[in-house]
């Protein structure tokens, strides 16, 4: 059971009010802590699977844990919301003023990492760390990876009607908005993003999304400005962040990596490129985990930060 250390720091629920928007963040644990700051997934999605699953648990091992919903996403409503990199920069700093930081880890969940790598490159003062969670460095590999897993799925079923699509999918202009859409709810049907055998603790954690009413909430909901926006302000659907990454570890910004294997929107090739990057000690390749991997193998997601952040 997760420890109820519910004392004088317990967690601090708070807004940030941006030009009369307001952003959502929530703070976990003690401020004299080692602060992280976890940068969700998407576009278009939310910090509540890791608020509900891991942030406090993380709290309770050291760490002064923020989690926040991007302008425009989660809990985050605003009309106005640019979708830009600058304005997701913008916000991060925003953050750190609220919560009085000077420096902090950043921890990038899948798109999250692609913000965490490109805040970092700008930032390298304010940047301790970052540490890439199912995070891509070329969108396109990744888009590529699915479709073929895909079709090798389909291939061995004898699945015509799917081969067709993929067929249909090979064809289109592969920077556009719809391909990776498509790609991606093909990654979703053929379970990419969930551990083939999880483990105990995963399956225990995952009953949660069928409990608790926040997770029911927002664990399947996606705000489709967001895709949209980055995609025609940033182009992000064609990012490859390879010689970004290389220039934020030129500025002596350390970078960890964390993936699963049965990750499905990541080749080996692909994991062993960016483990070239930052180095073997750095990256941990993990069986029994996928795109969640906070939650498929959270007591050896916590243990890496830990010892990554000594």
């Amino acid at each position: 059971k997760m420890k109820k250390t519910i004392t004088l720091f317990a967690f601090i629920l708070s807004t940030l009010v941006v030009n009369s928007q307001t952003i959502y963040s929530k703070a976990f644990g003690n401020p004299n802590d080692k602060p992280l700051i976890y940068l969700h997934g998407g576009p278009g999605y939310n910090s509540v699977g890791f608020e509900s699953t891991t942030a406090q648990k993380l709290s309770e091992n050291g760490f002064y844990v923020i989690s926040y919903d991007r302008r425009g996403e989660g809990r985050s409503p605003d009309k106005n919301a640019k979708f830009t990199f600058n304005e997701t920069f913008d916000d991060i700093n925003l953050i750190y003023d609220k919560f009085n930081l000077t420096s902090a880890t950043l921890i990038g969940h899948s798109f999250g990492g692609v913000i965490a790598t490109l805040y970092a490159e700008k930032n390298p003062n304010k940047t301790k760390s970052i540490i890439l969670v199912s995070a891509p460095l070329s969108m396109q590999e990744t888009l590529s990876t699915i479709l073929k897993s895909s079709k090798s799925i389909y291939t061995n079923n004898n699945d015509s009607v799917n081969l067709n699509y993929i067929n249909m999918l090979e064809k289109m202009d592969k920077s556009s908005i719809e391909y990776s859409s498509y790609c991606f709810s093909h990654a979703m049907q053929n379970g990419f993003y969930y551990p083939k055998e999880p483990t105990k603790e995963a399956v225990n954690l995952y009953k949660k999304f069928k409990t608790d009413t926040l997770l029911i909430k927002y664990s399947s909901q996606m705000t489709y400005e967001a895709p949209r926006g980055f995609w025609q302000n940033e182009k992000y659907t064609t990012l490859d962040l390879n010689e970004n990454l290389k220039r934020v570890l030129k500025s002596s910004t350390p970078v960890f990596g964390l993936y699963g294997k049965d990750d499905g929107l990541f080749s080996e090739s692909q994991v062993r490129s960016i483990e070239n990057l930052i180095g073997e000690n750095n990256l941990e390749y993990l069986y029994n985990s996928s795109h969640n991997l906070f939650i498929d193998q959270q007591t050896k997601f916590i243990s890496a930060l830990k010892k990554w952040t000594e």
